[in-house]
């Protein structure tokens, strides 16, 4: 099994996408996941040029370097995590990093800050406020519910961060009428 590396590659759509586009190329896919596809057979040189061509038309970009490839595995687990899975990690933000990509926190934290010119728990902050966005957006929670979803240690912890990073209360946000949410792969 081989493993090539995605940038982003943001939410289940881009998943489907990726997946269907490898299929269709007759390409050895065994599983695709935010940012990354796990292929039967290292994908010949042509093969490589093609997929590369159809993640360029997708927004997508076929990442090589080894620290480019780190700091994509811990922005889709952020994105994963925050976004996307429903229960809570059960450790914070740095255990959960560090056990699931093998590394220690420092070497993470020292990689992604080097990379991307902010630390890893800016870009969380980032991440949950774009997410607090959306599910004001949707009006299906309360500020409670949500500030309990996204783990704050309290209400006023969340409206705290989400006004540092917007300017605004989230009860000022939901009340605008034109929201101005970013794209995950745009955040930083």
């Amino acid at each position: 099994m081989t493993t090539i590396c995605i940038k982003n590659m943001v939410c289940p759509r881009c998943i489907r996408i990726v997946k269907e586009q490898f299929e269709a190329m007759s390409l050895p896919v065994i599983e695709v996941h935010l940012g990354h596809v796990d292929l039967e057979r290292p994908l010949l040189p042509e093969e490589i040029e093609q997929v590369k061509i159809f993640l360029m038309d997708y927004g997508f970009d076929l990442l090589e370097d080894r620290k480019a490839k780190l700091v994509e595995h811990i922005k889709t687990l952020l994105i994963d995590v925050i976004h996307y899975k429903q229960e809570k990690i059960g450790t914070n933000y740095s255990n959960f990093l560090a056990q699931a990509i093998g590394k220690d926190y420092s070497t993470l934290s020292h990689t992604f800050s080097a990379e991307e010119g902010i630390t890893i728990e800016k870009y969380i902050i980032l991440l949950k406020v774009e997410y607090v966005k959306a599910l004001l957006e949707y009006d299906e929670l309360s500020l409670g519910e949500i500030a309990n979803r996204l783990q704050y240690s309290s209400l006023s912890h969340l409206s705290k961060q989400f006004k540092k990073v917007t300017g605004l209360k989230p009860s000022e946000y939901k009340k605008l009428p034109i929201k101005s949410r970013k794209l995950l792969n745009l955040l930083i």
